[in-house]
């Protein structure tokens, strides 16, 4: 990346850092609510971009770790317990139950394990609505109560979309350190060539297992923040189409780009909003965009970008190559 192009992208960063920091506070309670759900989806999209994008693990259960860390959020928070112990007991559980369901990875690939991953999702479901005991079934949990951070309440819809904004900041933080660190470069050699990487000594089994665990465990966390988001959970979110609308985000946004799921999700959650001027059309607009734009790019709105900058790259240097032969004399170039 050349200073200018590095210049730009920090000046880039930081308006949009600034829109979703200021902009809000113009909003009413439904455009924080969008933009509050914007965030949870980023974290569960993000999760899934490691398992998919990164480790090349298809996953259909993504929406389900969102079901969980929402379930677990919303018993433990109104039975009086903090936010915060619930989005810690939402991490462990899904980051193990993840693991375990890493195993299959181990042996089956491709669709087969996109299978798996849907009995699992299927399997969550049937608790989420069949065991009252636990979740109140198809009555679903009322008054999720949303938490005091350091004595500063966030009942009001700007306060909690603070609070999503931020942890999805600490997400970005983490994430982005991940995916740079020797972790990061060990699932793309085991997305690339799983293996060529075991050839080289990357321990496939286990990072096979830590791409489901840490993605699973991201998909609680945005469940976490869903359930006092909405202050009720039942079963309905947590159906398949919520896997396959996560898959979709990081496939329309760019799977395996870092910043593919912020533009996936906000493309699932903002664009059927803006499309609303169609009236009872605007789903089938919204299907037909995103169809086209798939068949366009396979790769997403960022492997546009990532092509355009690649062949703008190739031509500079062709150009450079041909500048620099026109300079020499006949004979070196002979």
């Amino acid at each position: 990346m050349t200073p200018a192009h590095r210049l730009f992208a920090i000046a880039a960063g930081a308006a949009v850092i600034a829109a979703l920091v200021f902009v809000p506070l113009s909003l009413g309670r439904y455009g924080l609510y969008i933009l509050s759900l914007w965030s949870v989806m980023s974290i569960a999209a993000i999760g899934l971009n490691l398992t998919l994008g990164y480790a090349g693990q298809v996953s259909l259960a993504q929406g389900a770790f969102v079901g969980i860390g929402a379930y677990a959020a919303a018993i433990m928070t109104v039975n009086g317990l903090p936010l915060s112990l619930a989005v810690a007991a939402a991490l462990i559980l899904c980051f193990i139950v993840g693991w375990v369901l890493g195993y299959p990875a181990l042996r089956v690939q491709h669709h087969y394990l996109a299978f798996v991953t849907l009995a699992f999702s299927t399997l969550a479901f049937l608790v989420f609505r069949n065991e009252e005991w636990l979740t109140k079934g198809i009555y679903g949990i009322s008054d999720v109560p949303r938490p005091n951070i350091f004595g500063l309440s966030t009942a009001k819809p700007l306060p909690f979309y603070y609070l999503c904004l931020f942890t999805l900041g600490v997400v970005t933080i983490a994430f982005w350190r991940l995916v740079r660190s020797p972790w990061g470069r060990a699932f793309m050699a085991l997305r690339e060539n799983p293996m060529r990487a075991l050839s080289l000594g990357v321990d496939t089994r286990r990072y096979t297992l830590m791409a489901f665990a840490i993605g699973s465990a991201l998909g609680g966390l945005a469940g976490a923040l869903y359930a006092p988001l909405t202050e009720f959970v039942d079963p309905t979110p947590f159906t398949l189409s919520l896997s396959l609308n996560l898959l979709m985000m990081v496939i329309v946004g760019g799977s395996g780009f870092f910043f593919g799921p912020y533009l996936g999700a906000m493309i699932a959650v903002l664009l059927p909003e803006w499309l609303r001027f169609t009236q009872g059309y605007y789903l089938i607009v919204y299907a037909v965009l995103v169809m086209a734009l798939l068949i366009y790019s396979p790769t997403g709105i960022l492997g546009i970008l990532d092509r355009y900058l690649r062949d703008r790259s190739a031509k500079a240097a062709s150009s450079l190559r041909a500048a620099a032969r026109a300079s020499l004399p006949d004979e070196a170039v002979g």
